[in-house]
C-alpha cells in the first residue's frame, strides 16, 4: 500500500503521498495519485498537530444554506446525511471539562441532483434550555459537575450537595430510528424525537417510563423486519443488571414509539457494585452478544460524586486484572447461554459485525489493550499542543480490528485445553478451560502497516445487506491523533487497506451508501464530514468511491462545524 524508503534527518520518508509535508505519518496511498505523480511525503515522528479548534463552540445554522461543490457528487445520491455531536462547550464563564459534555448540535447535509445544502440546530434539551436561561452550567454532564446556584443562600447550597444528580437529557451521540421516527440519543434514559428535515426538537422520551432501565446505548441494532435491539442497565432493590431490550417494528396507528418494548433478558454483572461500562454491543442472526469489559463503573463513587464535589466520570476506571467476558443471548427465547467466553482484558467501543457459520459465531470489533480512552477526551487534553500532546498521544492504547471465534456447540464432553476453532480460514483460538467456560484469543484483521495510521475506529459496513452475514469490507477512521485523521477501507480477505487522508484534514465517521445498481459489496460511495483546525469555515462533505477510495467530490460549507460523533444516511429525508 505504501513504501518505506528510509529516514532523512530523523523523519520517516514514504512514497505515494499527495503533498510534500512534515506530517506524523504517511498521507495518501498511491492509487489516489495521477500516474506521473512522483511526489514524496515526509513523515514527522513527533509533533501531533493541535486539534483545539475542532472542539470549539460554534453557532447553529437553522436555515439551509448552499455549499460549493467541487468535483462531482453522483446524481443518484438522494437523501440526507444526519449527524450528531457536541457543539457548545461553555455557558457564560463556565466551561465543560469533557468532550462528551458539549451541548448536542444536529446537522443535516441534504443531497439532491449533485448539489448539497447544509443546516444545523442545537437540540433544545432541558439541559440546553436551563443552561441558556441562566447563562451558566445548570445541569451536570459526564465530566462536569454543575456548581450550586450562587443565588441560593449558603444553607441551600450546602443541602444541594445531598441531592441525587439527575441524568442529563443532552442527547449528543447519535441519530436512531425507532418505528419510523428519528431520535437523537446518548447513554442516559432520555432521548429526543426530532424532525429530520428541520432538525427541530419535538418530544422528550424517557426509556424508564416504558421499561425498568436507567438508560440505553446510542447504538441499537436493527433486524431486517424492523425490530430494534438495544441494551440498558438497571439499578434497584432487586440488584444491578444489564438488560437486553427489544423494540417491535413499526405498527399502524398512533402510539408512543417505545410502546411494546420489552426486556428480552437480564444479566447479572460479575461484580454487582461495579458493573462494566459499554457503548455498544454485537448482534448476529440469532444472538445478541454483550461484551462485559474491564472498564468499570464504581456505583458508590457515582452515587456520592456530587457530595464529594466530583463529576460522574470520576467513578469510571480501567481494571486490567479483570478478564473480558462475552455473553450470548438467544434472540428468540431470550435465554442466556450457560457458556461464558472469556478473553484477556481489553476495551471496545464499537463492534464491526457478527456472523454465524458452521457452528461458530465470529465477532469482529475494534478493540484496544488499554481501557483509559475515555480519560483522553477531557477538553484540557484535547486542547494541548506541542510536547504535552505528543506525550499523551504516545501513551494511549490504539484500537485495532480483531476477530473472536466463539464455538456455539459446547457440550459437557468437550476436551479441555484443546483449540476448538476448526475453521481453516482463522487463526483465532477457543479453548475450554472448564465446564461452560471457553477462553478465546483473537485473530488480527490487519497487517503491521495499520500501525502507521494509529489503528482504526468508527467502523461502518454495508449494513443493510451484510450485517450478520459474511462480508469482506469495512470502513473506519485512522487515529493518529485524538480524533480521526484518515479514512480507511479494510479488506478482510487480504488484510490490506486503502487510505484517504490529507494534511491538516480530519475526517469523521465514514457512512456507506450503496449505489442503486449495486452488485458487489462495495458498489457505492462513502460520505464523511471533514474538518480542519488550520482554517476558518473550511469544512466540507467528502464523497469517495467506496470501491476505489478515490475522491469523487466535496461540498464546502461556509460555516464552522465541530468534530462530531455519529450519524446516518436516509434516502427518504
Amino acid at each position: 500500500m505504501h513504501t518505506l524508503n528510509g529516514l532523512k534527518n530523523g523523519v520517516r520518508i514514504y512514497k505515494g503521498c499527495s503533498n510534500l509535508s512534515l506530517y506524523r505519518m504517511s498521507c495518501i496511498t498511491p492509487h489516489t495519485l495521477a500516474a506521473n505523480d512522483k511526489r514524496t511525503c515526509y513523515t514527522k515522528v513527533h509533533g501531533v498537530q493541535s486539534i483545539a479548534p475542532l472542539v470549539r463552540s460554534v453557532e447553529e445554522t437553522p436555515e439551509p444554506i448552499p455549499t460549493l461543490v467541487k468535483g462531482t457528487i453522483p446524481n443518484w445520491i438522494h437523501g440526507s446525511l444526519l449527524r450528531n455531536g457536541p457543539g457548545k462547550f461553555e455557558f457564560g464563564n463556565q466551561h465543560y471539562n469533557h468532550w462528551f459534555d458539549g451541548m448536542a448540535l444536529l446537522h443535516r447535509f441534504q443531497i439532491e441532483g449533485g448539489q448539497v445544502t447544509y443546516r444545523s440546530r442545537f437540540l433544545r434539551s432541558d439541559s440546553y434550555k436551563q443552561n441558556s436561561e441562566r447563562n451558566r452550567i445548570m445541569v451536570s454532564e459526564f465530566g462536569t459537575l454543575a456548581l450550586p446556584d450562587p443565588c441560593k443562600n449558603i444553607f441551600q447550597r450546602f443541602l444541594s450537595r445531598f441531592e441525587m444528580t439527575k441524568p442529563t437529557d443532552n442527547a449528543s451521540v447519535n441519530f436512531n430510528k425507532y418505528k419510523g421516527d428519528y431520535y437523537v440519543s446518548t447513554e442516559t434514559n432520555f432521548m429526543h424525537r426530532v424532525d429530520p428535515e428541520t432538525l427541530e426538537t419535538k418530544q422528550k422520551v424517557d426509556w424508564s417510563k416504558f421499561l425498568a432501565v436507567n438508560g440505553a446505548t446510542a447504538h441499537p441494532h436493527i433486524d431486517p423486519d424492523g425490530t430494534a435491539y438495544n441494551m440498558g442497565n438497571s439499578y434497584g432493590k432487586k440488584g444491578t443488571f444489564y438488560n437486553i431490550i427489544m423494540v417491535p417494528p413499526e405498527t399502524e396507528g398512533p402510539e408512543d414509539t417505545l410502546n411494546g418494548a420489552k426486556i428480552l433478558c437480564s444479566i447479572a454483572p460479575h461484580d454487582k457494585s461495579k458493573p462494566s461500562y459499554y457503548h455498544s454491543f454485537g448482534m448476529s442472526e440469532n444472538y445478541v452478544v454483550f461484551i462485559e469489559q474491564p472498564i468499570k463503573m464504581d456505583l458508590f463513587k457515582i452515587m456520592t460524586s456530587k457530595l464529594k464535589g466530583k463529576a460522574l466520570s470520576d467513578g469510571i476506571y480501567w481494571d486490567p486484572n479483570q478478564e473480558t467476558i462475552f455473553h450470548l443471548i438467544d434472540k428468540q427465547t431470550g435465554k442466556e447461554s450457560p457458556v461464558k467466553y472469556h478473553a484477556k482484558a481489553m476495551s471496545t467501543f464499537h463492534q464491526i459485525n457478527a456472523l454465524e457459520q458452521d457452528g461458530f459465531l465470529m465477532l469482529d470489533m475494534c478493540c484496544s489493550d488499554d481501557g483509559n480512552a475515555i480519560n483522553n477526551y477531557f477538553i484540557q487534553n484535547m486542547r494541548q499542543s506541542g510536547e504535552a500532546l505528543d506525550k499523551m498521544y504516545d501513551s494511549i492504547g490504539r484500537p485495532y480490528p480483531r476477530r473472536f471465534v466463539l464455538p456455539l456447540n459446547i457440550t459437557k464432553d468437550m476436551p479441555l485445553e484443546q483449540n476448538l476453532n476448526t475453521r481453516c480460514d482463522s487463526k483465532a483460538t477457543a479453548v475450554c478451560r472448564m465446564k461452560n467456560q471457553v477462553y478465546c484469543i483473537f485473530e488480527d484483521l490487519h497487517g503491521d502497516d495499520l500501525n502507521d495510521y494509529g489503528g482504526v475506529e468508527f467502523p461502518h459496513i454495508n449494513y443493510a445487506r451484510y450485517n450478520t452475514k459474511p462480508y469482506r469490507y469495512f470502513y473506519g477512521c485512522g487515529f493518529r491523533n485524538l480524533v480521526g485523521d484518515s479514512l480507511i477501507k479494510m479488506d478482510l480477505e487480504s488484510k490490506k487497506f486503502k487510505v484517504w487522508c490529507q494534511p491538516d484534514l480530519y475526517p469523521s465517521e465514514p457512512v456507506f451508501i450503496p449505489s442503486p445498481t449495486a452488485v458487489e459489496e462495495d458498489d457505492g460511495v462513502i460520505l464523511s464530514v471533514v474538518i480542519t483546525p488550520t482554517k476558518n469555515q473550511s469544512s466540507f462533505l467528502l464523497v469517495l468511491d467506496a470501491k476505489t477510495f478515490e475522491e469523487l467530490g466535496r461540498a464546502e460549507v461556509p460555516v464552522n462545524i465541530p468534530y462530531g460523533f455519529h450519524g446516518t444516511f436516509d434516502s427518504s429525508v
